[in-house]
């Protein structure tokens, strides 16, 4: 019988404690190669935990969780790429926009900074992959936010990783800015057949390209395609309370959906 394959990633009856709140425990999801898999959830559901603990940077209370068949740890891992928040970089960074992509060619290493040869070319290659030639010298403060997240992406598939952890990168950006960003994400999983998983607060704009969504609520989940997660009979279960899911057009809208920190309910065009 052939071997099988191994998953980019493997989490097995997971769990994370946060003082004395269980964020969620006895998770089991399988990553394939090429699956992209958006994480949705309220605030405080757990989402960016989830991302920190698969880099090795939070331990679970319990259970494993292995990329590429190694077991993750805390001093990181080549093959993962991280696409962090769209948060403005201060307007006095003091660095340009190339810099921060060769960040993630040469970064890593200690000692003294002696690039190795092809690590120019590497971090041209990337600037012009994620469309950054033309900002790629001026200084990072003041670029818009979806040029800076084009050099975080940059910067993140330095390493052509295996899988990628994007945690809620479309984040301030608009319409066209955020429509760019996924097409980067979706063109290296095609390209590289990785792993990709999304943290979003609003999944109309991956929609189409999702494989299938983790929705973490109340310390419990559901795991499911698309159709078998956002339809209001589930959430409504995982929330045990009347949550409602609407199409507006081609947009999916959350009703009533209990918000983490109060017990209102709320009317929200995204999923939180």
């Amino acid at each position: 019988m052939p071997t099988p394959a191994v998953p980019t990633l493997q989490i097995t009856d997971a769990a994370l404690r946060r003082a004395d709140r269980e964020l969620w425990s006895g998770l089991d999801l399988r990553v394939e190669p090429g699956e992209l898999i958006a994480v949705l959830g309220p605030s405080g559901s757990g989402k960016t935990t989830l991302l920190r603990a698969i880099l090795g940077l939070e331990q679970l209370s319990a259970g494993s969780i292995s990329v590429l068949g190694e077991d993750v740890r805390a001093h990181g891992n080549r093959r993962i790429g991280y696409v962090p928040q769209s948060r403005p970089l201060p307007r006095e960074t003091a660095l340009r926009g190339r810099d921060l992509v060769t960040l993630g060619v040469n970064g890593h290493r200690f000692g003294l900074p002696f690039p190795r040869r092809g690590d120019a070319a590497r971090a041209e290659a990337l600037i012009d992959a994620v469309g950054a030639r033309e900002f790629a010298d001026r200084p990072v403060g003041l670029l818009s936010g979806g040029e800076q997240q084009r050099l975080r992406i940059g910067q993140a598939l330095a390493d052509e990783p295996g899988l990628l952890l994007c945690d809620e990168p479309l984040t301030s950006l608009d319409l066209a800015n955020q429509q760019a960003v996924v097409g980067l994400i979706d063109r290296h999983r095609r390209e590289q057949n990785a792993a990709v998983l999304l943290v979003t607060h609003d999944i109309n704009p991956v929609l189409s390209k999702v494989d299938r969504i983790l929705y973490l609520a109340n310390g419990a989940f559901t795991l499911g395609t698309p159709d078998e997660v956002l339809n209001s009979r589930t959430l409504s279960e995982l929330y045990g309370a009347p949550v409602f899911v609407l199409r507006a057009g081609d947009r999916l809208v959350v009703v009533g959906a209990p918000d983490a920190e109060d017990s209102h309910h709320h009317h929200d065009e995204v999923h939180e």
